[in-house]
Protein backbone atom coordinates (compact mmCIF):
# COMPACT_ATOMS: atom_id res chain seq x y z
CA UNK A 1 0.00 0.00 0.00
CA UNK A 2 1.35 3.37 -0.94
CA UNK A 3 0.63 6.56 0.91
CA UNK A 4 0.58 10.06 -0.36
CA UNK A 5 1.37 13.19 1.64
CA UNK A 6 -1.04 15.98 0.93
CA UNK A 7 -0.58 19.57 1.97
CA UNK A 8 2.36 21.29 3.59
CA UNK A 9 4.90 19.41 5.63
CA UNK A 10 4.64 20.55 9.27
CA UNK A 11 8.16 19.65 10.38
CA UNK A 12 10.26 22.77 10.42
CA UNK A 13 13.84 23.43 11.39
CA UNK A 14 14.43 26.31 13.76
CA UNK A 15 17.81 27.94 14.25
CA UNK A 16 19.01 28.78 17.74
CA UNK A 17 18.51 32.47 16.92
CA UNK A 18 14.88 31.89 15.96
CA UNK A 19 14.26 29.79 19.07
CA UNK A 20 15.91 32.45 21.22
CA UNK A 21 13.74 35.17 19.66
CA UNK A 22 10.56 33.20 20.38
CA UNK A 23 11.56 32.27 23.93
CA UNK A 24 12.66 35.84 24.67
CA UNK A 25 9.40 37.31 23.36
CA UNK A 26 7.46 35.66 26.19
CA UNK A 27 6.64 38.30 28.77
CA UNK A 28 7.13 41.30 26.49
CA UNK A 29 4.00 43.44 26.63
CA UNK A 30 2.40 40.69 28.73
CA UNK A 31 2.72 37.99 26.05
CA UNK A 32 2.22 34.49 27.43
CA UNK A 33 3.84 31.26 26.31
CA UNK A 34 0.51 30.21 24.81
CA UNK A 35 0.18 33.41 22.80
CA UNK A 36 3.73 33.21 21.46
CA UNK A 37 3.33 29.53 20.60
CA UNK A 38 0.14 30.24 18.65
CA UNK A 39 1.73 33.19 16.89
CA UNK A 40 4.60 31.00 15.65
CA UNK A 41 2.38 27.94 15.07
CA UNK A 42 4.12 25.67 17.56
CA UNK A 43 2.89 23.97 20.71
CA UNK A 44 3.41 25.49 24.14
CA UNK A 45 5.50 22.50 25.16
CA UNK A 46 7.86 23.21 22.25
CA UNK A 47 8.57 26.69 23.65
CA UNK A 48 9.31 25.19 27.07
CA UNK A 49 11.59 22.57 25.45
CA UNK A 50 13.46 25.27 23.55
CA UNK A 51 13.85 27.28 26.75
CA UNK A 52 15.37 24.24 28.47
CA UNK A 53 17.61 23.49 25.47
CA UNK A 54 18.85 27.08 25.23
CA UNK A 55 19.60 27.17 28.97
CA UNK A 56 21.69 24.00 28.63
CA UNK A 57 23.62 25.56 25.74
CA UNK A 58 24.17 28.74 27.76
CA UNK A 59 22.36 30.87 25.17
CA UNK A 60 19.43 31.97 27.33
CA UNK A 61 19.11 33.14 30.88
CA UNK A 62 15.89 34.25 32.56
CA UNK A 63 17.93 37.14 33.99
CA UNK A 64 19.09 38.32 30.57
CA UNK A 65 18.21 41.95 30.16
CA UNK A 66 17.48 42.35 33.86
CA UNK A 67 17.53 45.91 35.07
CA UNK A 68 18.77 46.68 38.57
CA UNK A 69 17.35 49.73 40.26
CA UNK A 70 18.74 51.46 43.34
CA UNK A 71 16.69 50.97 46.49
CA UNK A 72 16.97 53.04 49.63
CA UNK A 73 16.77 50.86 52.73
CA UNK A 74 17.08 52.04 56.32
CA UNK A 75 20.36 51.24 58.04
CA UNK A 76 20.41 48.04 60.07
CA UNK A 77 20.91 49.92 63.35
CA UNK A 78 17.73 51.89 62.57
CA UNK A 79 15.83 48.63 62.32
CA UNK A 80 16.59 47.37 65.82
CA UNK A 81 13.93 44.86 66.79
CA UNK A 82 11.62 45.91 69.56
CA UNK A 83 11.05 43.77 72.60
CA UNK A 84 9.24 40.62 71.63
CA UNK A 85 6.06 40.25 73.61
CA UNK A 86 5.29 36.68 74.51
CA UNK A 87 2.04 36.06 76.33
CA UNK A 88 2.67 34.79 79.83
CA UNK A 89 1.03 31.57 80.92
CA UNK A 90 0.79 29.87 84.30
CA UNK A 91 3.29 27.05 84.77
CA UNK A 92 3.22 24.27 87.36
CA UNK A 93 6.48 22.53 88.22
CA UNK A 94 6.52 19.35 90.31
CA UNK A 95 9.67 19.05 92.38
CA UNK A 96 11.30 16.07 94.06
CA UNK A 97 9.62 15.22 97.36
CA UNK A 98 6.10 15.97 96.14
CA UNK A 99 6.43 19.74 96.25
CA UNK A 100 4.65 21.80 93.61
CA UNK A 101 5.74 25.24 92.44
CA UNK A 102 3.35 27.45 90.47
CA UNK A 103 4.69 30.53 88.71
CA UNK A 104 4.15 32.78 85.71
CA UNK A 105 6.12 31.97 82.54
CA UNK A 106 7.30 35.60 82.38
CA UNK A 107 9.33 35.09 85.57
CA UNK A 108 13.03 35.74 85.09
CA UNK A 109 15.17 32.62 84.92
CA UNK A 110 17.55 33.78 87.67
CA UNK A 111 14.69 34.40 90.10
CA UNK A 112 13.10 31.04 89.29
CA UNK A 113 16.42 29.23 89.81
CA UNK A 114 16.86 30.82 93.27
CA UNK A 115 13.28 29.91 94.19
CA UNK A 116 13.70 26.26 93.16
CA UNK A 117 16.99 25.97 95.10
CA UNK A 118 15.36 27.49 98.17
CA UNK A 119 12.48 25.00 98.01
CA UNK A 120 14.85 22.03 97.56
CA UNK A 121 16.79 23.03 100.69
CA UNK A 122 13.65 23.47 102.80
Amino acid sequence: MRGEVLGLERRRRWSDEEKLAIVSSVGIDGATVTQEAERHEVRRQQVYAWRHELKKKGLWSPDAGAIFLPVDLPAIEDMAPGPETVPSVPVELRLVGGRCLRFDSAMEAAVLTRLIRALEKA
